[in-house]
């Protein structure tokens, strides 16, 4: 019997697909649509392919996909469902560690490779309408590049647009992650072998017992940590609204007692007013003048 398909935005299925020796094409095929680079990738290794249980269960991992490429590069895909607002900065620091782990004691600067990061993003999060943009080191006013050894890639997949070209590859791969199931990845199948061959294997983990309970469970943690997460931004705001209210209430009652003031001040002596209203002798004085 043929099950659902499973979502191949949720990380662990994602992995299965574009971080498994078993399909290197479909991994190749997706950095050189992302990358586009002239010398094209022709071969990966793929590292971190263990699926280990505490990387399942805990809702505070990264499955991520790493790999060295044929253009001696450093890649490493992430792909994130909900919006925590820290990408930017998120993705330096992963970019910034890979770099640096390349280089041992001893090691010369020269050894260094170029390091690439794609963020393949479940929610609109740059200020443009484009779903693919690639970043590198330029200067300000010549926009000359420094070098090309450092990428960052975000692809935001609500930001695909219904008439982009599904000639252009990354516009298919993007259309395969939206929805698998859709009449336009059916015809994608027909004719790249790669989105066939990543289908494949989305259809054969979805039929597999083992794998979908695994999927549950990997699911299920992923939005237990967007719960955590939307109940500190809401407990963020509930609590910001509750100091706005009470520095509001705080403020009319100043002005409340400025307005009874100004009616005393020509009956009765400041430090009586001072003691009926709770205003300062230096804000009454201020008020008499």
């Amino acid at each position: 019997m043929i099950k659902g398909l499973l979502d191949p935005k949720i990380d662990f299925v994602f992995k299965n697909i574009f971080g498994s020796n078993k399909h290197p094409k479909v991994l190749i095929s997706f950095l050189n649509a992302t990358l586009k680079q002239k010398d094209l990738i022709t071969s990966v290794e793929i590292q971190n392919t263990d699926l280990e249980k505490h990387f399942l269960d805990d809702k505070f991992s990264r499955l991520d996909v790493k790999a060295k490429t044929s253009n001696n590069e450093t890649i490493n895909i992430e792909i994130q469902l909900k919006n925590e607002y820290n990408m930017i900065k998120r993705s330096l620091y992963y970019w910034s560690k890979l770099y640096e782990e390349q280089l041992g004691e001893g090691d010369n600067y020269s050894s260094l490779k170029r390091t690439v990061c794609i963020n393949i993003l479940n929610f609109k999060y740059l200020k443009n309408d484009r779903f693919h943009n690639g970043y590198r080191l330029k200067e300000l006013e010549t926009n000359e590049e420094l070098s090309d050894v450092l990428e960052i890639h975000f692809i935001e997949i609500p930001k695909l647009k219904e008439n982009n070209d599904e000639k252009d590859m990354l516009v298919a791969w993007t259309e395969f992650l939206k929805n698998p199931e859709s009449e336009k990845v059916r015809k994608l199948e027909m004719s790249i072998e790669e989105i066939k061959e990543a289908k494949d294997e989305l259809v054969r983990i979805s039929n597999d017992d083992e794998q979908r309970m695994i999927y549950e469970m990997r699911s299920k943690i992923l939005r237990d940590k967007v719960s955590a997460l939307n109940k500190a931004k809401n407990e963020g705001i509930e609590e910001g609204m509750e100091k706005g209210m009470d520095k509001g209430r705080q403020e009319g009652e100043k002005l409340k007692a400025i307005e009874i003031a100004k009616s005393l001040l020509d009956i009765l002596d400041i430090e009586t007013i001072a003691a009926k209203t709770g205003l300062s002798i230096d804000e009454l004085k201020k008020l008499k003048n």
